[in-house]
């Protein structure tokens, strides 16, 4: 892998720094895509794992962030790809769709939601509720896509290393 990319925020404030955290751990997740044939990107090597490529994920993290920004905070109602027959559909249908295509809806969704983050107080409380009934607020927002972006970066890590031997 060839893209160089820095954790270090150019600035010091809360805000800076979730948002540095976020974007590293989106440009990581791009980054490991870089030089990965469509065949290759479409593989599930893990076989207690059939959905777990490197489109897939990809497409979960899309899709993961449109859930929390837009039916979450924003409270809009959820227009995703699952559905209670099939609540990892987004991982599945990936595999039709080239991996060039899902990187760039990727990246222009997270510089819209770049921008939806920095127009509202990180104290802004979520329209619509987790699980347990509560309104999270942004901050909560910013630093749970860290950690599901940072997790799913591990699994990408390994898929590509089964693939052909990329690390980094």
């Amino acid at each position: 892998m060839t893209t160089t990319i820095d954790d270090t925020p150019p600035a010091w404030d809360e805000r800076t720094q979730l948002t540095t955290f976020l974007d590293y751990a989106r440009d990581t997740a791009r980054a490991k895509c870089e030089g990965v044939s469509e065949e290759n990107a479409r593989k599930a090597l893990l076989p207690g794992s059939p959905l777990m490529t490197l489109s897939g994920l990809i497409n979960h993290l899309r899709w993961v962030e449109y859930y929390w920004f837009q039916v979450v905070f924003l409270g809009e109602e959820d227009q995703g790809p699952w559905t209670a027959e099939d609540p990892d559909r987004e991982m599945r249908i990936a595999v039709d769709f080239p991996l060039a295509q899902l990187l760039d809806e990727y990246a222009e969704q997270s510089a819209r939601y770049r921008e939806l983050a920095a127009a509202h107080s990180l104290d802004t409380k979520a329209k619509g509720t987790v699980r347990n009934g509560l309104h999270v607020d942004l901050r909560w927002i910013l630093l749970h896509l860290t950690e599901e972006t940072a997790r799913h970066n591990g699994h990408l890590d390994i898929l590509r290393e089964m693939l052909d031997g990329t690390t980094g």
